[in-house]
């Protein structure tokens, strides 16, 4: 419980702390910042040394679909997406996840440069025809949009702390027997995370709508 207590503070300080400490200047101007840690390096150009910036960027992946198709960072490359964490036996926030999220879907899903990622935390149980039942019976007809994701279990684990900043792991003293967050994880079409929203709360869920369009301009 206590482990539990400190994962969930942890993420608030970083929430309320670390990701407006590493905005850009962008948010200044009305733009999404980029969030995550960022360093400077120096290139040489011409003879003359240039020094850039480095910001976070999701690391290499490789998982299945609910159609058995195999989904990897090239998958989502130039496209923007949304990130989170589920799984199908969830008897908390998972339900209501995923009735925000169709509303997402549905607003977007027609966009050829959107796709939703979304990761099953218990992968052993989740398996291909499992995602692909609970895929329509959400209401999802196409699955080149919204990808279900299974996969082994260790690399969703850490691609979703390292990666994506968020909380998945196994924990037997949770209901269901895991720990995740409610987020939902705006990404880029470069890899870089440009905002993070409670899933489970519809205001958070209509700020994100609103902002997705920041990153495809051509929806009005």
């Amino acid at each position: 419980m206590f482990r539990n207590q400190f994962v969930l503070i942890l993420s608030a300080i970083c929430s309320t702390l670390l990701f407006p400490s590493c905005n850009t200047e962008g948010d200044k101007r009305g733009e999404l910042p980029i969030l995550g840690h960022r360093y400077t390096e120096n290139r040489e150009v011409d003879g003359r040394v240039i020094i850039d910036t480095v910001y976070h960027q999701i690391a290499d992946f490789s998982f299945v679909n609910q159609d058995g198709d195999t989904v990897t960072n090239e998958t989502v490359e130039g496209k923007v997406y949304v990130a989170d964490f589920f799984f199908t036996s969830c008897p908390t926030i998972c339900p209501v996840m995923k009735t925000e999220m169709l509303r997402v879907y549905d607003r977007f899903g027609d966009h050829p440069d959107f796709k939703i990622l979304s990761h099953s935390i218990d992968p052993s149980y989740d398996t291909v025809p499992l995602l692909k039942d609970y895929s329509e019976r959400l209401g999802v007809a196409n699955a080149d949009t919204w990808h279900f994701l299974t996969g082994d279990q260790e690399h969703v684990y850490e691609i979703g702390q390292t990666s994506y900043m968020t909380t998945a792991m196994e924990d037997k003293d949770e209901p269901g027997g895991f720990l995740h967050s409610g987020a939902f994880i705006l990404v880029d079409q470069n890899g870089h995370i440009r905002g993070i929203y409670d899933g489970t709360k519809s205001d958070q869920v209509n700020k994100l709508m609103n902002d997705i369009p920041k990153l495809l301009p051509s929806i009005e």
